[in-house]
């Protein structure tokens, strides 16, 4: 089956109308407007965008500058990276953020129109792909990627949750363009076909999955860490922005690093912040951002990325969204080592936090971390009106999900959880006497 929505029809999306102020200058030489383009709800890229605006941290840093100009920040919030790349193109806006995929479209529209961008620093990322997840709706029988032949299947094209689609429904030995009939859509679009039963299954980025099966508006049939291929958010620049004014660059990946540093140290009151500004619930946010969320949040531009992003070019030259891009000429880590100086290396050297469970108590301002999914049961178990949200990580992937979400194993008298049905069976077939079992068993036995 052909596509409902062309990816040419994609691609216009960068043609979005331009609004909005012009990029960094001085009209009198002394007042500089530094424009940034985010995306509120797209949470892994807060500490370039919602929690940094929010903590105030840009702004001081300008301040602090000592240059004797004036600078204001002229913060622009979008749904999508395609309208940023547009503004962007126009020389309208000087930074923005956006996930893998979108950057490089950013990468190659910018080097079409002779107005280059650089990937500057990276904001959250996860090294085996869990920021995308497949989702059915709660009572559909699909089980597995393998039912998704011949079903029809929401996406954003262009997106690393289409590169997800893409890839596990070839790794399935499915066509993507001939064995399901794609629909082109944004994720709020999306998300309402899934519940109207418009669409059978919804491919999507941070935070939709989660938010949907928060909402008991979906449950997930693919976790996107099966792929075992990173993805990540990122921060690009004009061109001419970052040589202009590299130390209004700089203040801004400085400004970046203390936002990083805050939600790393105050999860919880991160996710908060973020859910005040976005209208997400914090329990959701917390999935993604939280101490061993779905997320690990670091501006360094680590070479696996790096790799993983010239693997993503195929994918959206395959979708003819882009031709070649030259991911090295892209890539531009010189303004993020400078703005962390020593720290940088280390950054490099460290990895993401290890997977653990934990527990959100009602009203409390930290969570509580387990050994085991099994003993984060049997404190569900004993508090059950006093849990806010319990999470727990996949047993193979080590992706974070909801406890009461997720499908649970019961092999001996250990209980493990999945984010997807197809790996608790595999899993189950791998492990004789071992069996599927309702959250509410499994609370059961750990109690």
């Amino acid at each position: 089956m052909k596509p409902r929505t062309t990816a040419a029809s994609a691609a216009a999306l960068l043609l979005l109308p331009l609004t909005g102020c012009g990029s960094a200058q001085a009209g009198d030489g002394s007042t500089v407007t530094v424009t940034v383009g985010y995306q509120s709800k797209t949470i892994n890229t807060v500490t370039a965008g919602t929690l940094l605006r929010s903590l105030g941290y840009f702004e001081k840093q300008l301040n602090a500058l000592g240059d004797g100009k004036s600078y204001k920040v002229d913060w622009q919030d979008y749904a999508t990276g395609a309208p940023i790349t547009a503004q962007m193109t126009a020389g309208k806006i000087d930074i923005g953020s956006m996930g893998d995929f979108p950057l490089l479209i950013n990468a190659a529209r910018g080097r079409q129109l002779g107005k280059p961008t650089r990937l500057v620093s990276v904001t959250g990322y996860n090294l085996r792909g869990g920021l995308n997840t497949i989702v059915t709706a709660p009572g559909s029988p699909l089980a597995s990627i393998d039912d998704l032949k011949g079903r029809k299947v929401s996406t954003s094209v262009g997106s690393a949750a289409d590169g997800t689609l893409v890839r596990a429904l070839q790794r399935a030995g499915i066509d993507p363009d001939e064995g399901v009939e794609k629909l082109n859509q944004q994720p709020a679009v999306g998300a309402s076909a899934l519940s109207a039963g418009s669409a059978d299954a919804l491919s999507q980025f941070v935070a939709w999955p989660g938010l949907l099966a928060y909402q008991g508006k979906a449950k997930a049939l693919y976790d996107g860490a099966q792929l075992d291929l990173p993805t990540f958010h990122g921060v690009t620049a004009r061109e001419d922005f970052a040589k202009n004014r590299p130390a209004v660059l700089e203040a801004f990946l400085k400004a970046q690093e203390q936002a990083t540093t805050y939600l790393n140290a105050h999860p919880v009151a991160a996710a908060e912040s973020v859910a005040k500004a976005t209208g997400l619930p914090a329990e959701v946010v917390y999935l993604y951002n939280g101490a061993h969320g779905i997320a690990t949040f670091d501006p360094a531009v680590r070479p696996g990325l790096v790799l993983a992003l010239k693997e993503d070019v195929s994918i959206l030259k395959a979708a003819k969204l882009t031709g070649d891009v030259d991911v090295d000429s892209f890539v531009d880590d010189r303004y993020v080592k400078k703005a962390l100086g020593p720290s940088y290396a280390r950054r490099l050297a460290a990895g993401p936090a290890p997977a653990a469970s934990e527990v959100w108590p009602k009203g409390a301002t930290r969570t509580r971390s387990f050994a085991t999914p099994g003993a984060l049961l049997a404190y569900v178990a004993r508090h059950k009106d006093g849990v806010r949200a319990a999470y727990v990580p996949d047993a193979t992937t080590g992706t974070l999900w909801f406890a009461d979400k997720a499908v649970w194993v019961a092999d001996g008298a250990t209980l493990l959880p999945f984010v997807a049905p197809a790996t608790a069976r595999a899993y189950v077939d791998a492990h004789a006497g071992s069996r599927v079992v309702p959250y509410a068993d499994a609370l059961g036995r750990a109690s």
